[in-house]
């Protein structure tokens, strides 16, 4: 995922933003079956790799576009790329644009 804001984020403040709004569109039973996880967080280049649950990958997607604000300021969360395997994942992050 890449972050675009009017801030610095720190790596909790965009999972709160991500956790609250899975609580608010799927409740605290739907958001339990995604597995949201934190992989790696990289600051400068703003991009967050997430881990869920294969089953709920539509849910997560539908989370990550309703993200609106981070800490009460404007963001949008769009999705590079979706994988099976953190490594072909992050090699697909890290091909050189063509």
């Amino acid at each position: 995922m890449k972050v675009e804001s009017e801030q610095v984020l720190n790596e909790r403040a965009l999972m709160n933003a991500i956790w609250s709004m899975a609580y608010q569109l799927f409740g605290e039973f739907g958001a339990s079956h995604m597995n949201l996880s934190l992989v790696q967080y990289i600051g400068e280049e703003r991009i967050t790799i997430v881990r869920c649950s294969h089953k709920a990958l539509r849910n997560v997607r539908a989370v990550i576009a309703a993200v609106t604000k981070i800490n009460d300021k404007r963001a949008v969360i769009h999705v590079v790329a979706i994988s099976g395997t953190l490594k072909s994942l992050r090699k697909k992050i890290t091909k050189p644009a063509v």
